[in-house]
């Protein structure tokens, strides 16, 4: 199983071009810390 955990510049970069399933297509699980997570959506 492909797992990746992801910090939020990557994140960021692909919800502004619209294309986060690249990260659903490349790996089988992400794993997104609670820090991260805040940064992004808050």
């Amino acid at each position: 199983m492909k797992k990746v955990i992801s910090n939020a510049s990557p994140l960021i970069s692909l919800s502004n071009i619209k294309q986060l399933e690249i990260l659903e297509k490349l790996f089988q699980k992400i794993v997104i810390p609670e820090a991260v997570y805040k940064e992004v959506v808050e």
